[in-house]
């Protein structure tokens, strides 16, 4: 049976939040008689989007209320 878990990529400073946020990503991965397979990203979010959710603007694409802003992008 395959097994999915957020783990954590990378940590930044938010300007929105004004703290240091975790950026995560959801990996699933293979079943153990498929041991050859790379895990699967299914998804990504931020550990504090649920704190930007609250606030009246847009925040970015990691807490998922504003698909075409990424402040972390290199």
């Amino acid at each position: 049976m395959a097994i999915s878990q957020w783990e954590t990529s990378q940590t930044r400073h938010c300007e929105h939040v004004n703290l240091d946020v975790n950026l995560e990503a959801r990996l699933v991965y293979p079943a153990e008689w498929l041991p050859d397979q790379a895990p699967r990203v299914f998804g990504h979010r931020c550990s504090h989007g649920m704190l930007c959710n609250q606030f009246a603007q847009p925040a970015c694409i990691w807490a998922g209320t504003n698909p075409d802003h990424d402040p972390f992008q290199v």
